[in-house]
């Protein structure tokens, strides 16, 4: 344990990149408050579980809370904007997805630099999504699903975290290899799009593992094929995409950044 407290501390200094003598003390004591984790998303999706279980463990390791707080919008920007204004202290963190990289290349203006304003702290999970839908829609297979879904072009509604969000554009990617027209239905985080899925609202989202798994073995939502390019171990009778749509593979990746530290900026004590 003491190990792991003194990794976790490492990487969190060099993150908030003090000068050498005030990161010696700070890492020494750290942390001597409640720490922010702010997820840009809303509740229930896997940034936010991510953030919580991780937040749990070092709150428990660490001898201090790790405060989980949402922020949704914009497709994470708000929170991620957040962050970056935040000192950088280490008291403030933002659990993040691919999202500001994808966010980059949509807005133009953005008031914020994702690459230069962060710091990062640690890697913390990568994951495949799952081809979901609601009960109702006939298809059980992805063959079965692109052949439904030609056969009613622009009639079938997905799901997703919000515009350009990863499960966005792993279903524009999906539409692209498979030639078929759905709908885009986005929301202020994966947590909403799952919850309106198995109402009914829509038909089909591309899930995280870890946000949908249980939600397939209880029989609320139907999972037709998973988008890495090996079958997952807790669902292994759940073939590829890539078995039907060939070279199809998409993935989640979820970390940890903090405000990085410039020259100029005003350093609060810890």
């Amino acid at each position: 344990m003491k190990l792991v407290r003194r990794r976790f501390l490492h990487l969190s200094a060099s993150a908030a990149a003090l000068p050498a003598l005030s990161r010696f003390a700070w890492a020494q004591t750290y942390p001597t408050r409640p720490v922010r984790m702010i997820v840009p998303f809303a509740p229930a999706g896997t940034t936010d579980i991510a953030a919580r279980l991780i937040g749990q463990w070092l709150s428990e390791h660490l001898g201090q809370p790790f405060v989980v707080e949402n922020r949704p919008g914009a497709n994470g920007n708000i929170g991620t904007e957040a962050v970056v204004r935040a000192p950088p202290d280490g008291y403030t963190l933002l659990m993040v997805d691919a999202s500001p990289a994808i966010n980059a290349t949509l807005y133009d203006k953005l008031n914020f630099n994702f690459a230069r304003d962060t710091a990062p702290v640690a890697s913390v999970v990568r994951t495949p999504l799952v081809v979901a839908v609601h009960p109702s829609v006939p298809a059980k297979t992805i063959p079965e699903f692109i052949a439904y879904a030609k056969a009613n072009p622009g009639k079938i509604n997905y799901g997703s975290a919000g515009i350009g969000s990863t499960l966005h554009v792993t279903a524009e990617l999906f539409k692209i290899m498979a030639g078929v027209d759905l709908i885009h239905v986005p929301y202020r985080g994966g947590g909403p799009a799952i919850a309106d899925l198995i109402a009914g609202q829509v038909q089909a989202v591309f899930i995280p593992a870890p946000a949908g798994i249980e939600y397939v073995r209880g029989g609320a939502l139907r999972a037709l094929a998973v988008t890495a390019a090996n079958r997952l171990e807790a669902l292994p009778d759940l073939p590829t995409v890539g078995e039907h749509v060939p070279g199809f593979e998409a993935s989640a990746w979820y970390g940890v950044v903090a405000p990085r530290w410039r020259r100029g900026t005003v350093r609060l004590a810890c």
